[in-house]
């Protein structure tokens, strides 16, 4: 059975070494497992196209990433949220080819993504490691705003438009309208008329505002068609009995375009001061921190600010700031109430998709917490204990 000569034997094994060097040569081993099934951006247009039939998956976070540009027909299915919604989300045969793409070779989310589908028995998956970045390089931007998007939550099934919110507004109809955004980020700079502010973060605690009759109509309402708290806060409001409860979806982007903005709160001089503070320069994106004052922070005073890195365990052993504590976004939620108050917190992880998702669940679960940011940006690790920041592409 020995087909080889001992001469081509050892070529051979060279070369094969040499195979599995060149990606670590390169720079591109990433710190993740990979999924094994890997497909190139002409075979993702083929499905993308209809010519080969499938689901795309986009598994990168929602409103960061998704909504500024995504794949033509993919659907979003944010990796952190995967075991709370891919069974609603996913084809029920678990033939049907899968393909998950996230933010390119160092994003991990993709990979994760495809090993969630593979437990849960689909048979067919493949990863696009490349991702969104590559595919951009190819065919352009795709669309953005929630084209072919499914809300990545579960949605309260009484819902309600504009002008049945209007009914209560003005009085034709009895009931009470809440507000379930955060207070100061968005109620007290705009609702709607009479809206009663509760936020769903702080639901359980503020809940005896609710009427004290069961039957009343109560209508939830939020940041839009995407925005789950409205949902949440129906749902926890149903559980303590209450018999009328009613979302309007849309919420106060929809009432604006309708009826216009509503008034903003008055607010004590000493809390409007403090809902405009924000003592570091800001980046491009909502939410994010200007990469040169990062820099200048981690070089001169690293313990400024409290830097959480979101990455996976194994992925913050490879390489990490410092300074930075490990709290991967799987367990951030359940971890959220340990997060220091007096001072900045930043969030990195190795594209800022991990770590802006990161952000916004911030905002959501701890509103009062003003001085939070994510770093938008690639950031790469050494073996010697060096980094490199990049902007993101």
């Amino acid at each position: 059975m020995n087909y080889l000569n001992k001469g081509a034997r050892l070529v051979l094994a060279a070369l094969l070494v040499l195979a599995l060097a060149l990606p670590v040569m390169a720079g591109e081993a990433p710190a993740f497992k990979q999924y094994p099934n890997l497909v190139d951006a002409a075979e993702v247009k083929l499905v993308a196209d209809g010519k080969v039939k499938g689901v795309i998956i986009d598994a990168r976070p929602y409103k960061l990433k998704y909504l500024k540009g995504h794949i033509p027909g993919s659907i979003s299915l944010p990796t952190s949220q995967f075991d709370k919604v891919a069974a609603s989300k996913l084809p029920k045969d678990k033939d049907t080819l899968l393909v998950f793409y996230c933010g390119g070779l160092k994003c991990a989310l993709s990979h994760k993504g495809a090993f969630k589908a593979h437990a849960m028995g689909y048979k067919r998956i493949q990863v696009y490691a490349k991702g969104y970045p590559d595919w951009k390089k190819h065919y352009g931007a795709g669309p953005s705003g929630p084209e072919r998007a499914a809300t990545p939550f579960k949605q309260f099934p009484v819902q309600v438009d504009a002008a049945a919110v209007k009914d209560v507004v003005t009085g034709k109809t009895v009931g009470l309208v809440i507000d379930s955004r955060p207070y100061m980020k968005k109620y007290a700079k705009g609702h709607i008329p009479g809206a009663l502010s509760l936020p769903t973060s702080a639901f359980n605690k503020m809940k005896g505002l609710l009427p004290a009759d069961k039957n009343a109509l109560v209508i939830f309402y939020c940041g839009g068609l995407h925005c789950a708290l409205s949902h949440k806060a129906a749902f926890k409001a149903r559980a303590l009995g209450y018999a009328n409860v009613k979302v309007y979806p849309a919420g106060y982007p929809d009432w604006k375009k309708v009826y216009g903005a509503g008034a903003a709160a008055a607010m004590a001089p000493a809390k409007a001061k403090t809902a405009a503070k924000r003592s570091l320069k800001a980046g491009k994106e909502e939410g994010s921190l200007d990469l040169v004052v990062f820099e200048e922070i981690i070089k001169t005073k690293p313990e400024a600010i409290y830097l959480v890195d979101v990455r996976d365990p194994h992925e913050y052993k490879a390489g990490h700031f410092k300074s930075s504590v490990n709290i991967p976004t799987d367990d951030l939620e359940k971890k959220l109430a340990s997060l220091p108050s007096d001072k900045p917190v930043v969030f990195t992880c190795s594209t800022g998709a991990r770590s802006g998702e990161a952000y916004y669940m911030l905002q959501d679960q701890r509103p009062e917490l003003k001085e939070v940011y994510y770093l938008d940006a690639e950031i790469t690790f050494d073996d010697k204990g060096g980094y490199k920041i990049t902007p993101p592409k």
